[in-house]
């Protein structure tokens, strides 16, 4: 009895789940999706196919940074370097697992007499202890060169993809014949990322699913290249490729996604099949990614005015600038405190953002 209750109740269960009403527009089932000779249509097994997909990409990742990104980082000449490694101590190393960062001022007082150190001496500890965890820069430019690579190739393929197609000229295209549509593209693309590519997946969104993801990977590639030239201290180039990704990055996300991918999300598809229950999850998410646009674009555009005004985009926020040895000789009241917002690089805190974007990457 107890086992065909929990039976039944997974079967209720898995029914709400995927209730054709949330997912499909009235009058489609998943039978229809199923009929030989309808076409080939996405199914939501499919993206159990992502997991050895993922494997070999990040296989091919790691050949690529061995054979390929790192000997072009040498050849410009950066080379492999080592952080200062902070002196052993039991006491320190348990206060930096629990905060990470230097302690206040009485807690610093207090490790001060405890191990009879200088204060000064324990900040230097703390400074040197980060750096250790830190990226090289070389495995930085190894890890932006594959980026860039990656979303080139990515932004390329669609292109050539979607140039032929005549949803990329006409966005209501998108919603003719929904959801007996192509999806060969979108399937490529789902298999990296996660989010509301996998809602659009299972949902088969595929036209304008292709059309974000273009419009996304216009300018990751640019931030990308922006950063290797960082990193290979060619910093007007650096700068110049900042400035490129900026403006891009806003023209798509402010100008072409909310009048053109919105515009055909919100308007055409109610105009052409009508709203049903995950029509209405589907723009929520679009509409607070555009929210996050906008977010991302106000950063933006504080980083590439600085860059403009200053001539120079500020430094990496994972650099190793703490464990200068400048920094040794400059007196305790001078010193800019590490911290500081402008000591952030825009290239990479600008990425840090756009990971979260789950239809541009990562």
């Amino acid at each position: 009895m107890a086992t065909a209750a929990v039976a039944g109740a997974l079967g209720l269960l898995w029914d709400w789940l995927w209730s054709e009403r949330f997912w499909l527009p009235h009058n489609v089932s998943w039978a229809d999706l199923e009929r030989p000779g309808v076409g080939n249509f996405p199914r939501a097994r499919h993206v159990l196919s992502a997991f050895p997909l993922a494997a070999g990409i990040f296989s091919v990742r790691l050949l690529f940074e061995r054979f390929i990104a790192k000997p072009c980082a040498i050849h410009l000449g950066i080379q492999e370097s080592v952080p200062h490694q902070a002196q052993p101590n039991a006491i320190l190393e348990k206060v930096y697992t629990s905060i990470t960062k230097c302690p206040d001022g009485k807690r610093l007082e207090g490790l001060s007499k405890q191990l009879d150190w200088d204060v000064r001496k324990i900040q230097g500890w703390f400074r040197h202890r980060r750096n250790q965890d830190k990226p090289p820069t070389l495995t930085k430019f190894c890890e932006s060169m594959w980026r860039f690579t990656f979303y080139l190739c990515i932004f390329c393929y669609g292109i050539r993809f979607l140039w032929s197609s005549p949803w990329f000229w006409d966005t209501r295209q998108c919603w003719h014949n929904y959801p007996y549509q192509d999806f060969l593209i979108m399937f490529v693309h789902h298999l990296a990322t996660i989010g509301l590519i996998t809602f659009s997946y299972i949902n088969n969104m595929v036209r304008v699913g292709t059309l974000v993801m273009c419009l996304h990977d216009s300018s990751d590639f640019l931030l990308e290249a922006a950063k290797l030239a960082n990193y290979a201290k060619y910093q007007r180039l650096c700068d110049t490729l900042f400035v490129v990704f900026s403006v891009i990055f806003v023209i798509t996300r402010l100008g072409i996604y909310p009048f053109w991918v919105l515009n055909t999300t919100l308007f055409e598809s109610w105009e052409i099949i009508g709203p049903y229950s995950s029509w209405w999850l589907f723009n929520g998410l679009l509409l607070v990614l555009q929210v996050l646009h906008i977010v991302w674009s106000y950063l933006i555009a504080q980083i590439a005015c600085k860059a403009l005004v200053r001539g120079k985009v500020s430094k990496d926020d994972r650099s190793d600038v703490e464990s200068s040895s400048e920094e040794e000789d400059v007196p305790t009241g001078n010193k800019k405190c590490p911290y500081d917002g402008s000591s952030s690089n825009g290239a990479n805190q600008v990425n840090g953002h756009m990971r979260n974007n789950c239809w541009a990457e990562e």
